[in-house]
């Protein structure tokens, strides 16, 4: 069975401009790890960061997802190791601040997975072409 990645947008705050919020099997993977007054570090909107890391290549890539409150520069960046085999996506050998709780490896269909990547560029305005 896979795990299922599904991409929300949080609106701007008074901290924050909009960001994208990663939900896997239907759980917010950032704030789950970086408590709930840290964000995601992915920019919403068409001018925001692009999402070609997350896109995966047969080669592992290092992809920062998120910071704590304070800022990942005191307390650490969420990361992810994303590399794709064949017709699937992983997302392996996290990397937490505080360092107290850790993910699990995720496996994702990479249709499903390149569907909603796809989705989230479209409506934002980008290619989906990284």
């Amino acid at each position: 069975m896979f795990d299922r990645l599904e991409i929300g947008v949080v609106p701007p705050g008074p901290r924050f401009g909009a960001y994208l919020r990663l939900l896997v099997n239907g759980e917010d993977v950032v704030a789950g790890t970086v408590g709930e007054e840290g964000r995601g570090l992915f920019a919403a909107g068409p001018a925001g960061a692009e999402l070609g890391p997350l896109r995966g290549t047969g080669k592992a890539l290092r992809v920062e997802l998120g910071e704590p409150e304070c800022s990942g520069v005191c307390c650490g960046f969420l990361s992810v190791v994303v590399q794709r085999f064949g017709g699937i996506v992983q997302w392996s050998d996290w990397q937490v601040p505080y360092a107290e709780f850790a993910p699990p490896e995720f496996h994702f269909d990479a249709d499903q997975y390149d569907a909603e990547l796809d989705r989230v560029d479209t409506r934002a305005g980008r290619s989906g072409v990284s």
